[in-house]
Order: C-alpha cells, then sequence, then structure tokens
C-alpha cells in the first residue's frame, strides 16, 4: 500500500515572517502555489534587456503607472512572485504598506534565456489563475515575445509570438514600440 503523505502549503504571510525572523534570504526566492522556489543568478545579457525595457516603459507611462523591477507581487493566498518587470496601477505611496496584489497589476514581463520552460510552465499558469491581463515572456535567445491575454483558470485564451520587425503595444495604456528595440 502506497504510503500518502500530506504536503503543508506555506501562505504569503507566513513566508514573510520567515524572512522577519531570518529564516530566509532575501533574494532569490519565489513563493509558488505554497512552496519556496529558489530562482538562479540573472545573467549580464538579462539584466540588460529588463533594463532596456524598463527604460522604453518609462518614456511614455511615467507618472501614469509604477514600474516595478524584480520586486514582489502578491498573486494568491499561496504566491509571492518576482516578476522581471511588473507594471502596476500609480499609488502615491509606491506600495509601502503591501505589495502590489492581482487587481493592481497591469502587465507582467518576464525576461527568459535559461529560465523559458520555467516562466511557462510554472509562472504562467499563476499569473493566469490570478487573472493577470497580460503577460509577456521575451525570449532572449530568439528574440522574440511571447504576448499572452485573456485569462482562464490556469491558461491565457490568446497567445500571440512577435518577431523583432513587430510593433508590441500594451493592452491597458496606450504604448507600442518595435519588438527588436527592447533587446540588445
Amino acid at each position: 500500500m502506497p504510503v500518502r503523505l500530506k504536503r503543508r502549503l506555506l501562505t504569503v504571510e507566513e513566508y514573510h515572517k520567515m524572512g522577519e525572523v531570518g529564516i530566509l534570504k532575501e533574494k532569490g526566492l519565489e513563493l509558488i502555489n505554497g512552496e519556496i522556489i529558489e530562482i538562479g543568478p540573472i545573467g549580464s545579457k538579462h539584466a540588460a534587456i529588463v533594463e532596456k525595457t524598463k527604460d522604453q516603459l518609462y518614456k511614455t507611462l511615467f507618472g501614469k503607472v509604477i514600474i516595478r523591477i524584480q520586486n514582489p507581487i502578491e498573486t494568491n493566498k499561496y504566491s509571492e512572485l518576482e516578476p522581471d518587470i511588473a507594471v502596476v496601477q500609480f499609488r502615491s505611496d509606491y506600495y509601502v504598506d503591501a505589495h502590489p496584489n492581482k487587481n493592481e497589476i497591469f502587465l507582467i514581463i518576464e525576461v527568459a534565456d535559461t529560465s523559458i520552460e520555467y516562466d511557462k510552465e510554472i509562472k504562467l499558469p499563476v499569473y493566469a489563475s490570478s487573472g493577470i491581463p497580460e503577460v509577456w515572456i521575451m525570449d532572449v535567445n530568439k528574440q522574440t515575445i511571447e504576448v499572452y491575454h485573456s485569462p482562464i483558470e490556469k491558461r491565457y485564451l490568446n497567445k500571440q509570438i512577435l518577431r523583432p520587425d513587430d510593433i508590441i503595444s500594451a493592452g491597458f495604456i496606450d504604448f507600442s514600440i518595435k519588438v527588436g528595440d527592447l533587446f540588445v
């Protein structure tokens, strides 16, 4: 007879308490579906694309939204992820008392080189089940952007792959740019 083990999932609140008392290191971890996941180091090309994309977004969106770089967002009771870029509702307090939640997030951007499968198979379903309206996965190696819209349950109904000569726009606000201009 097989043994059934019960899993004890952590809530975001418990995860924060562990950090406050020093059990967890400050960076390189995400809470996904109640489990602590260690994320790998960020390479220089990955970092450069995050910075370049951030700068392009700032040019158009400064003062209209907040652009968070590799900072936590709370998607549900059991998940607190750190996307490469999160475009969230503007608040004058800059979320001093709590991280943005699923209702305050317009767009998530994940820059993926070695993490592409993790971003698609693990993170994307969490974003969809939380109702995040739009996610971009930037494939560093192919220099393409997969754009996901219309979340339903753990998936997105619409997916579009854009190449360097295509124009990408955000569904939540007036913003468009050539895809190739976001890569280095």
